[in-house]
């Protein structure tokens, strides 16, 4: 009997403690579950902020109509931003609204922009950001494509624009004084230069002030035929056949849309086609003084970087001019105007390389 309780109290001793060693072992399961599931939650908070981290930009761009230097402009902006880091479809959403040149269409526009209410707004050209600028207060405005801000009433100052707009001009008033220089130089026979301008763009309207000043001081009359609309453009290029012996443009938007009808008559007259940017001048046009308009859109899409990314007040940031000017021939048209092209012409082109149209 003895020997069955020995037993007894052996076989008893070996279960107790086999199960305190399985639920010691569960205890420790049991821990090291917790410790992955505190592991995967800490890990789940910093993918959480490194997602807070990455914003997502929205712009919105106002553009009054489709030419080349406009869409040049655009171009040039947008590939600043990619450069900085703002890459659409990826970081940054881009809303893009063409307003075809209608007035009631780009006053739309702006007002659905400023209900958007994107991190930041875009206005090329003149119309487009003059309605921008009407309708948003209180979040970035930047303008392209703007002959005179000033004067066009977008700011009030070049150098402290102040409020929520800044930007770049497209223009600089050396440029048409040199444009007049090299046509009074090398064309003597050129007494008076037809103008076609929408008198309802300011732009159009100060650039043409500035040349016909310019025209003077050199002996030639300015000569013009006013158009509301781009169907109009062939119909006043006709109108001044006989009257003058060149024709002129300023970046005039409704007029540089419908330049082909002015290169068609130009070219039958053999009358020289003067222009205002360079995008004309590389569809036909025979000279200007300017610039590449996708560089004047990279320089504006430089600063909605410093607006985004550095936090930079517009209203801080002085406006832009166009400092690198030259003259821009097409030699490859100059036969289809009757022109000669001197090298007294070629030599007034200061880069060669990348504005003698050869």
């Amino acid at each position: 009997m003895l020997k069955k309780t020995t037993w007894f109290a052996l076989v008893l001793s070996a279960v107790l403690l086999i199960a305190g060693c399985g639920s010691k072992n569960e205890g420790n399961g049991n821990n090291a579950n917790a410790n992955s599931g505190a592991g995967e939650q800490t890990e789940n908070t910093a993918a959480g902020t490194n997602a807070a981290d990455e914003k997502t930009y929205s712009i919105a761009i106002s553009q009054i109509v489709e030419h080349p230097s406009l869409d040049a402009t655009r171009e040039g902006f947008l590939a600043a931003l990619k450069d900085g880091g703002l890459i659409e479809g990826e970081n940054l959403k881009v809303d893009y609204q063409n307003a075809q040149n209608d007035q009631t269409n780009n006053t739309t526009i702006a007002q659905k922009i400023a209900s958007d209410k994107p991190d930041l707004a875009l206005g090329i050209a003149t119309p487009s950001a003059q309605a921008l600028v009407k309708n948003i207060k209180d979040s970035p405005v930047l303008f392209a494509a703007v002959t005179d801000p000033v004067a066009s009433k977008i700011v009030d100052n070049l150098d402290q624009p102040g409020g929520n707009v800044t930007g770049a001009s497209d223009t600089n008033p050396e440029a048409t004084t040199k444009l007049v220089g090299f046509i009074a130089d090398n064309f003597p026979n050129v007494k008076k230069v037809g103008l076609i301008i929408n008198e309802g763009e300011t732009n159009a309207v100060i650039m043409a002030k500035k040349a016909e000043e310019e025209f003077g001081k050199k002996g030639i009359e300015l000569v013009k035929a006013a158009v509301t609309n781009t169907s109009e453009v062939q119909q006043a290029a006709e109108s001044l056949i006989g009257r003058v012996d060149a024709f002129y443009i300023t970046l005039d938007n409704v007029v540089v849309t419908g330049a082909d009808a002015i290169l068609k008559i130009a070219k039958k007259e053999k009358l020289p086609f003067f222009s205002s940017d360079r995008d004309t001048v590389e569809k036909g046009a025979f000279a200007t003084v300017g610039f590449k308009y996708y560089d004047h859109g990279y320089q504006v899409g430089q600063m909605a970087v410093d607006v985004l990314k550095n936090g930079k007040n517009p209203g801080e940031m002085k406006v832009m001019m166009q400092e690198k000017l030259d003259l821009i021939i097409n030699a490859k048209v100059a036969a289809d105007y009757g022109i000669e092209l001197t090298d007294a012409m070629k030599s007034a082109v200061a880069d060669q390389a990348e504005n003698l149209i050869q």
